[in-house]
C-alpha cells in the first residue's frame, strides 16, 4: 500500500492539472483568472479606450487595438466605424467588422477635414487559444498601393507602467524611457514621425517585472515598437504591424501571451473616506473581493495611538452585501467609534491610509483648497501669484474676436450663418476681456460653466455664511495672491469675477455669449502659461502680422467668441445671475444691480423653448421668485405645474425651495406626491451598489453626477425632512473622498485627503501634476464591469478638472455635512 501512494505522489509532481484556457463569458469578453481581452467593447479611442484592449494581472495594460492610418495617431486623427460584435462559441471567437471613412462620427474635437480620401472594410477576429489570444485582420480588398506603409495594425500600451521596464526584440533590447526620445524620421509624405524603438517578429515586453510580461509575436509583417509621445503629450507606446501589400486573408496575424500569476485573484481593497468621518456619522468601510474568493477574513479597525503604536478597537467579520461589477463587496461597519483621533482598517496584508474620526473633521483642509487654489489657478484675465511661485501671468487681454459665421469648431462650438449681433465676423468685441474662468484644461470659457460655477458658489454663501479670507484679488490691477488675505471674503470675489465675465458679454454684444476659445489647434491643444496663448494685444489687420503697438498687433491670435441661440444656456445664466445678486447687494451694490437687471431683462425675451430648456426656466424661475418675490415668477411655476410634477429629478430640489414662497397648498400636495416618487427612485438606485449611491455606469467617472446630486439632495433634506433623508448626501461625499470601487481608493479631490488624485488632467497635467482643491470625475469602468482610475494625467475621462460643477459642488458638498451633522 505505501508503494502505490508513494508511486502515486510521484506522479503527481509530473501531471499538470490544464490551467484555466481563455473563454467568452456571458458578457462577451474572453475571461480567465488573471487575464481579459475586451474586444470592441468601448468605442472611445480618442480617450484610449477601446477597440482591443487587454486586463492583465487585474491592470488593464494595453488597448486601442485596431487599424489606423498613421504610426502614432493622436485626438484628430481617423478612426473607423464600429460594426456590431459577433460571437462564434464554437471557434472562440469575436468578430467585429469595421469601416473607413465613419461618415457618422460626431465627437468632440473632430473635424472632418482631417479624414483621406480613403475607403475600406476589415474585419478584425480575436481567437482565444489556451493562455493566449490570436489577432486576425482580413481585408475586403487589397489597400491602394498608395497607402501600402501608411496604414497598420496598432496596439496602444499603457506608458505609465512601463517606465524604466525593459524589452526585448529580435535580439534587440532597452528600456522604455520616461520622455520621448529622438531621432524621427520622415515618412513617405514627407511628414515627421516617430523612429521605432525597435523592429521584428517577436516583441517581449516588461521580462523584469512577471506580472507586466507580455509576448508578442507577428507571423507576418514586422513588428515595429514606437513611443507616440513626439507630437502628442498624451501618447502612449505603440506596437504596429504595417498591412502588406495586395493583402487580404490574415493580413495581420499576431499571436499575444501575456503571462499571468497561477492562481490569480483580485487583491482585497478596503474604501474608506481618505478624510475621515464626522462623530456622528456613519461610518462604514467597503472591502472589495475577488469574486471566485472564498475565505473571508474579519477586519480591524485600528487607533493610532497619541504615544505611537496602535490599538485595536474593533475586529470583527464582515458582513456579505453582494456582488457589484466584477467583484464581492463585504462591508465592515464601525459607526459607534466617536472617540476622535487617526484610525485605519486593517484585512488581512491591506491596510487602509489612515483618517480621522473628531466633530472638526471638516473643519480645516477639506472645503478650503477648491476656495484657496482651484479657483484662483483658473481665474482668466488674471495673474496668479502663490508666494515665488506663478501659476500662470495675465493672459488673454486681447479678447475677443467675433467669431466667422458658418464655422464649426473642433471642440464643438458652431457659429452659424450670422453673428446674431451687430459686430462682424473677425470685429473686435470690447469689454470681454475681464473675469471668468479657463474651463477644463482647454482655457476657454463656456456661459453655462461660469454661470454653474457663480450659481453653486452664490447658494454655498448664502446657506453657509463662508467668510473664508486667505487671497487677495485685485480686479483693476488684474492680480491675484494666494495665501495674501485682503479683508474680503474670497467667495464673493470669485462669485464677483464669475458674473464679471458674464455681463461683459451680454452688455458688450446685446446678448448672452456660446464660449470664448482659441482660434487654431496650435493653442488648443497648449500645455504650458495660460499668457503664452495669445500676445494679449488686440488684433488689427491694418497692422504687418510681426507690427505692434501698444494695445494692438497684425498678428490674429486673439480668441474668438461665439454665439448661439439656446435657451437652457441662457436660463443657466439668469439663475445665476439672479442668485449672484443676492448674496453681492452688500458687497458690490452697483454690479448686484446689474446682475438683478440683466436676469430679468432675459427672462421677459422671447425665445424658442425645446426639451431639456424648460427644466432650466423652471429653475430661472424659482431664483427670480427668490430673488424678487414677485407675484409674476410665482404664477409662472403655478403655470408649469405638469412639467415641474414630469422633471422634479431635475427640478425638484430647485422647486422645493420655492414651495413656501408659492403659499399653494394645492400646488404643494400635488407636488408632493411626486417628491414622494423621487425617493422611492432614489432609494431603490442607492441599493444598487455598495455605495449607497446612484452611479451611472459610462466611460467618463461619474463622480461630478454623485455629487452634484449630493448638493441637492441636501435642499430636499433642508425643505422636505419628511421625505428625504441625509445618507444620501454622506454616501456622496464618501464616495468622492475614497469610498468608490476599483484599486485605486484615491480622494477624487487633489491634496484632499490622505491619498487623493495628484496627477490630474488639469493646466499643468505636462508636468504630471496636480491643482489642489481641484476635483475630478474619478474612476471610470472599463466596460462592461472593469473599475479604472490610472494615475496619469492625460485621461480626461478620469482625471479632468473643469468648471461649472466639479471642484464648486464638492465644496457645497462638505460644507453641507458639516452643517448638517454640527446641528
Amino acid at each position: 500500500m505505501k508503494q502505490i501512494i508513494l508511486i502515486f505522489l510521484i506522479l503527481l509532481l509530473f501531471i499538470r492539472i490544464p490551467a484555466q484556457d481563455l473563454t467568452i463569458n456571458q458578457d462577451e469578453y474572453f475571461e480567465m483568472p488573471g487575464l481579459n481581452v475586451m474586444v470592441f467593447y468601448d468605442i472611445y479611442p480618442e480617450g484610449h479606450q477601446g477597440a482591443v484592449g487587454i486586463i492583465q494581472n487585474g491592470t488593464r495594460v494595453a488597448t486601442n487595438g485596431d487599424i489606423r492610418l498613421e504610426p502614432t495617431p493622436g485626438q484628430w486623427q481617423p478612426i473607423p466605424k464600429v460594426g456590431e460584435r459577433q460571437i462564434f462559441p464554437e471557434n472562440n471567437e469575436i468578430r467585429v467588422t469595421c469601416s473607413f471613412p465613419d461618415e457618422n462620427l460626431n465627437r468632440k474635437g473632430f473635424n472632418p477635414i482631417f479624414y483621406p480620401d480613403l475607403e475600406f472594410s476589415y474585419d478584425v477576429r480575436v481567437f482565444g487559444e489556451g493562455q493566449k489570444f490570436r489577432i486576425v485582420v482580413d481585408l475586403e480588398k487589397p489597400l491602394p498601393e498608395e497607402w501600402i506603409g501608411k496604414v497598420g495594425f496598432n496596439l496602444e500600451l499603457f506608458p505609465g507602467l512601463l517606465f524604466g521596464k525593459s524589452w526585448y526584440m529580435d535580439g534587440q533590447h532597452g528600456i522604455f524611457p520616461l520622455q520621448a526620445n529622438g531621432p524621427m524620421q520622415k515618412d513617405a509624405d514627407g511628414n515627421w514621425q516617430a523612429f521605432p524603438l525597435a523592429k521584428g517578429k517577436m516583441l517581449t515586453i516588461a521580462p523584469d517585472v512577471p506580472e507586466q510580461t507580455m509576448r508578442i509575436a507577428s507571423m507576418k509583417s514586422d513588428l515595429q515598437l514606437l513611443d507616440g509621445r513626439f507630437y502628442h503629450n498624451n501618447g502612449w507606446f505603440v506596437v504596429r504591424s504595417e498591412i502588406p501589400s495586395g493583402a487580404t486573408k490574415s493580413a495581420i496575424e499576431w499571436v499575444v501571451e501575456p503571462t499571468v500569476v497561477e492562481n490569480f485573484k483580485h487583491k482585497p481593497v478596503v474604501h474608506v473616506s481618505q478624510v475621515g468621518y464626522h462623530t456622528s456619522q456613519p461610518k462604514v468601510a467597503s472591502v472589495e473581493l475577488d469574486k471566485n474568493e472564498t475565505t473571508v477574513s474579519a477586519v480591524s479597525l485600528i487607533r493610532l495611538s497619541e504615544n505611537g503604536g496602535n490599538e485595536i478597537i474593533k475586529t470583527e467579520k464582515p458582513y456579505f452585501w453582494g456582488k457589484y461589477l466584477r467583484f464581492n463587496y463585504y462591508q465592515f461597519d464601525f459607526s459607534e467609534v466617536e472617540r476622535p483621533g487617526v484610525y485605519q482598517v486593517q484585512y488581512e496584508d491591506y491596510t487602509s491610509e489612515p483618517f480621522q474620526i473628531g466633530a472638526d473633521v471638516y473643519e480645516r483642509h477639506v472645503w478650503q483648497p477648491t476656495l484657496e487654489y482651484f479657483l484662483p489657478v483658473q481665474m482668466c484675465h488674471m495673474r496668479i501669484n502663490e508666494g515665488y511661485r506663478v501659476w500662470h501671468d495675465l493672459c488673454h487681454m486681447d479678447d475677443a474676436l467675433m467669431a466667422p459665421v458658418d464655422t464649426n469648431h473642433f471642440d464643438g462650438y458652431i457659429q452659424g450663418p450670422s453673428t446674431l449681433t451687430s459686430f462682424e465676423p473677425l470685429q473686435q468685441v470690447p469689454g470681454l476681456n475681464v473675469g471668468g474662468w479657463h474651463d477644463a484644461g482647454d482655457y476657454d470659457l463656456r456661459v453655462e460653466s461660469q454661470a454653474g460655477t457663480v450659481w453653486t458658489l452664490a447658494l454655498a454663501y448664502e446657506e453657509f455664511g463662508i467668510n473664508w479670507d486667505q487671497t487677495t484679488v485685485d480686479q483693476e490691477n488684474h492680480l491675484v495672491e494666494i495665501h495674501l488675505p485682503d479683508g474680503k471674503p474670497d467667495i464673493l470675489q470669485q462669485v464677483e469675477h464669475g458674473v464679471l465675465s458674464i455681463l461683459g458679454g451680454y452688455e458688450n454684444l446685446g446678448r448672452l455669449y456660446r464660449g470664448i476659445i482659441c482660434n487654431n489647434l496650435r493653442q488648443y491643444v497648449l500645455l504650458g502659461d495660460a499668457s503664452s496663448m495669445t500676445d494679449d494685444l488686440k488684433y488689427n489687420p491694418k497692422l504687418a502680422e510681426n507690427e505692434r503697438t501698444a494695445t494692438e498687433s497684425g498678428k490674429p491670435d486673439d480668441r474668438w467668441v461665439f454665439t448661439q441661440e439656446n435657451a437652457g444656456h441662457e436660463f443657466a445664466a439668469i439663475q445665476a445671475l439672479a442668485a449672484a445678486s443676492r448674496v453681492l447687494k452688500d458687497y458690490n451694490p452697483e454690479l448686484a444691480k446689474r446682475c438683478l437687471n440683466a436676469a430679468v431683462e432675459l427672462y421677459e425675451q422671447k425665445r424658442e423653448i425645446r426639451g431639456g430648456a424648460h427644466a432650466a426656466k423652471i429653475k430661472a424661475a424659482v431664483e427670480l421668485l427668490i430673488t424678487t418675490g414677485f407675484e409674476k415668477y410665482k404664477n409662472e411655476l403655478l403655470l408649469m405645474e405638469d412639467q415641474i410634477v414630469a422633471s422634479l429629478g431635475n427640478t425638484g430640489w430647485t422647486v422645493c425651495r420655492a414651495l413656501n414662497l408659492c403659499n399653494d397648498e394645492e400646488f404643494r400636495e400635488k407636488l408632493k406626491e411626486g417628491f414622494t416618487r423621487l425617493q422611492n427612485n432614489l432609494k431603490e438606485k442607492q441599493n444598487e451598489n455598495p455605495f449607497g449611491v446612484p452611479y451611472n455606469i459610462r466611460v467618463w467617472g461619474d463622480g461630478w453626477g454623485i455629487q452634484q446630486l449630493g448638493m441637492q439632495h441636501y435642499f430636499l433634506h433642508k425643505n422636505l425632512p419628511e421625505l428625504f433623508e441625509k445618507d444620501l448626501l454622506l454616501n456622496a461625499l464618501n464616495f468622492v473622498l475614497g469610498n468608490h470601487p476599483g484599486e485605486n481608493t484615491s480622494s477624487f479631490a487633489s491634496g484632499v485627503g490622505s491619498r487623493s488624485v495628484t496627477e490630474a488632467y488639469g493646466v499643468n497635467r505636462a508636468d504630471r501634476s496636480f491643482i489642489p482643491g481641484g476635483v475630478v470625475s474619478g474612476t471610470g469602468i472599463i466596460r462592461p464591469d472593469f473599475p479604472e482610475l490610472k494615475e496619469w494625467p492625460f485621461f480626461w475621462q478620469q482625471t479632468e478638472y473643469v468648471m461649472g460643477g466639479g471642484a464648486t459642488h464638492f465644496m457645497f458638498l462638505v460644507l453641507a455635512a458639516r452643517h448638517l451633522l454640527n446641528e
